[in-house]
């Protein structure tokens, strides 16, 4: 009997101990998904300095990393966190995967502040990319700083050279930006707390085996409020 009761306070301490770990890993997860939302809710919101219409709805996946900091270039860790999505064929937005990024020069107009970092991907071959170990910007894709301006009209040529279009935000200033050397990777951690189960970002974003939780559909939603159009091949 006294075994089976230390037993179970073990099993009791054991549960007690790891299951906050694991709600603060999913509410990290859920608070990424609304800063990663808001940022870009802010950015087309803007009157004039925003992502030109005529891109966003040729993009067939956005990556949004809020709050990215410098610090990751100095001590090469990762220094970004965020999200992309993917369109599908009915003009919705799927289920978003978590990715990092980090290591790379994102030119001098970050400074010391932390930015909010969309990419637009371009093409299929620039989501293949994306969904590798190690995706570097710039070695593996063709990388472009994004003109600005809601009307702006994109030259056919940035359109067939670029594979990823990037652009940053600090401190009220929304720019296009050089995005060399980067490195993107799967958050496998982020997406297995939020998915419920081990699963890739090929699985959540290309094959559509996972639904969107109802916890961070405010980022596919904010998607499709500003870009519902249909790819067509």
């Amino acid at each position: 009997m006294k075994k089976l009761i230390v037993t179970s306070l073990g099993c009791l301490f054991a549960l007690t101990t790891l299951t906050p770990s694991l709600a603060g890993s999913k509410a990290e997860a859920r608070e990424r998904a609304q800063k990663a939302a808001s940022a870009f809710q802010e950015i087309m919101s803007a009157p004039d300095q925003t992502i030109p219409q005529e891109l966003l709805d040729r993009a067939h996946c956005v990556a949004v990393f809020p709050s990215v900091i410098k610090g990751g270039f100095v001590f090469g860790g990762q220094y970004g966190k965020g999200l992309i999505a993917c369109r599908r064929q009915q003009g919705t937005w799927g289920a978003p995967a978590y990715f990092t990024i980090g290591g790379g020069s994102f030119g001098l107009q970050i400074g010391g502040q932390a930015v909010d970092l969309v990419l637009l991907i371009m093409n299929q071959s620039g989501v293949e990319g994306l969904l590798q170990d190690k995706f570097e910007i710039g070695a593996g894709a063709a990388a472009s700083a994004g003109p600005i301006g809601r009307n702006t009209h994109a030259s056919t040529d940035l359109l067939l050279k670029s594979q990823i279009l990037s652009y940053s935000r600090s401190k009220g200033l929304f720019a296009g930006l050089e995005l060399k050397g980067a490195v993107i990777q799967q958050d496998k951690k982020a997406n297995q707390d939020i998915y419920g189960q081990e699963i890739s970002a090929r699985e959540i974003i290309i094959d559509g085996k996972a639904r969107t939780p109802s916890s961070i559909i405010v980022f596919p939603q904010t998607l499709r409020k500003f870009s519902s159009k249909i790819i067509r091949k």
